[in-house]
């Protein structure tokens, strides 16, 4: 039983060994025949990949063949191009050559013509030099005759003459003058006038006149009472803290605020209002509305500064001088409101610069500069200069351009001119403020002014009556005609306008009539 046993395990041990040395001769076999088929396949690949590349390489050959024959085409019609304008150059270079070698033997022509022409012009003034003191001697000659003759010497009879044309002289003079005058005006302020009366179209605005007084509407006459306060306690806080004077009066629900600053106006209006609408009106609650109002108004003045200038267009200009130009909102010249007027004027500053033709950088200074000019009228601190010159210093100081600087001391000629804007920003400011409408005259001055008018007329030999009418826009001269001729007429209607002009000041223009009339009057019986 064991023997079996043994037997059928060697028969075992055997028959794996012989499985696994069969197994292996075949797999041999089958990895020898995968090996022979991988090999073809890749030498069958790399054939392939030479033929390819074979092809490949001819195909970029021919291409690298064709670019650079475009190359080479496009290369030789730039060269023939290039000599094409060379030869053209060198073409044009003889043509000019050849013109200024013309050119030179013409002006070497002309100038032996004209050493020759020099030379005989030379030789006939000597001559004429001859002829001139053979002439002189020959006039002596016959005057010493004339005077013999006539018994006048040459001086007596030239002042005999002169007299008896003297007055002749002077009516035709007059007349010459005036012609020449009227023509000249004619002819050189035509462009003066076109480019004032477009300016002054393109820019009039209305203007608002500021007061001494401001009216303070209310709802009712109650609230006076609380204006006041016990005793006036609140009145008199309210007049300690804001600087202006309150006018409470028998006037139906209203009190007036006077004040010669607007400013303070604006503030104490303001801070009334609030106080009003709040309901609680006591000193101390007076002084915090006030310094709170005092300090928005502040912001308000910086705020139209910067609205001002955006307008405009002007750019870069110093804190300082916004807050100047927002201040000039509460101020006023004549009744013309400050701020307004500053803005007209640098408008019509812009628009002349551009008519007279200047560029765009000095029109932009001559708007700055029209903008800025008054500002000397609304300091901080109170000085002793004038407002053009301390609005120049606070300019500079502020680092505006000199243009500007200069502009600004010289429109009331407090400073010489030295930039073109400075004459246009004087002619601007004058006629924003002399313009009709523009600003209110006092009365006193305006009596004053047309009694002067008919004051200066009635000076003048001959003149019976002077009437200033139309406001002072004409004088009326009536003369007397037995002591005036009408050729005195039209030089007394001249010289009084000529002296109106040069010692007067006044808006606009005058007319100046001379009536001369002769009245023969006989009463029937």
């Amino acid at each position: 039983m064991e023997s079996t046993e043994i037997i059928i395990a060697v028969v075992v041990v055997v028959a794996v060994v012989v499985g696994i040395f069969l197994g292996k001769s075949i797999f041999s076999k089958n990895t020898k025949q995968l090996i022979d088929d991988a090999n073809q396949q890749a030498q069958k690949i790399i054939d392939d990949a030479k033929t390819h590349s074979e092809t490949l390489k001819e195909k970029k050959i021919l291409e690298a063949k064709e670019h650079f024959l475009q190359l080479k085409t496009q290369y030789e019609k730039e060269e023939i191009q290039k000599t094409k304008k060379l030869q053209e150059a060198e073409n044009k270079l003889r043509q000019k050559e050849q013109s200024l070698n013309e050119k030179n033997n013409a002006l070497t022509k002309q100038i032996n013509e004209n050493a020759q022409l020099r030379a005989n012009l030379d030789k006939q003034l000597e001559a004429n030099e001859l002829k001139g003191q053979e002439l002189k001697k020959l006039q002596a000659q016959h005057l010493e005759k004339l005077e013999k003759i006539s018994g006048y010497s040459a001086e007596e009879a030239k002042n005999d003459l002169v007299e008896s044309l003297k007055e002749e002289a002077r009516t035709d003079a007059m007349s010459h003058i005036k012609e020449i005058v009227e023509e000249a005006k004619i002819n050189a302020s035509k462009e003066a006038r076109k480019i004032v009366i477009q300016s002054i179209q393109r820019v009039a605005a209305e203007q608002t006149i500021e007061n001494a007084i401001s009216v303070f509407n209310l709802e009712s006459d109650e609230i006076k009472g609380q204006i006041i306060g016990r005793e006036g306690r609140n009145i008199r806080a309210l007049e300690a803290a804001t600087g202006v004077d309150f006018v409470i009066d028998d006037t139906p629900e209203a009190i007036m605020l006077s004040c010669f600053d607007p400013l303070r106006r604006e503030v104490a209006r303001l801070s009334l209002q609030r106080l009003v609408q709040d309901g609680r009106i006591h000193p101390a609650r007076i002084e915090e509305i006030v310094e709170k109002t005092r300090r928005q108004l502040e912001d308000q003045i910086l705020e139209i500064g910067e609205r001002t200038v955006i307008e405009l267009g002007i750019h870069g200009l110093h804190k300082d001088l916004l807050r100047m130009v927002g201040k000039m909102r509460f101020r006023s010249s004549y009744g013309q409101n400050l701020l307004m007027h500053s803005k007209e004027t640098a408008n019509l500053c812009g628009i002349m610069a551009a008519e007279l033709g200047l560029g765009q950088k000095v029109i932009k200074l001559a708007k700055r500069a029209g903008l800025l000019h008054d500002i000397g009228k609304v300091p901080d601190e109170e000085s002793e200069l004038s407002h053009a010159l301390l609005g120049a210093k606070l300019a500079e100081k502020a680092g505006e351009h000199p243009a500007v600087v200069n502009a600004i001391g010289a429109h009331h000629d407090e400073m010489e001119m030295s930039f073109i804007i400075s004459p246009i920003v004087q002619a601007c400011d004058a006629i924003s403020g002399a313009r009709p409408g523009a600003r209110r005259e006092i009365m006193q001055s305006y009596l004053q002014r047309i009694k002067d008018l008919e004051t200066l007329a009635t000076n003048y030999t001959g003149v019976e009556k002077a009437y200033a009418i139309q406001a002072g826009r004409e004088l009326r001269v009536i003369v007397e005609a037995d002591k005036v001729t009408d050729s005195d007429s039209d030089r007394l209607s001249f010289e009084i306008a000529d002296k109106i002009q040069k010692e007067m000041q006044y808006p606009g223009q005058i007319k100046v009539t001379v009536i001369r009339e002769k009245r023969a009057v006989n009463i029937a019986r």
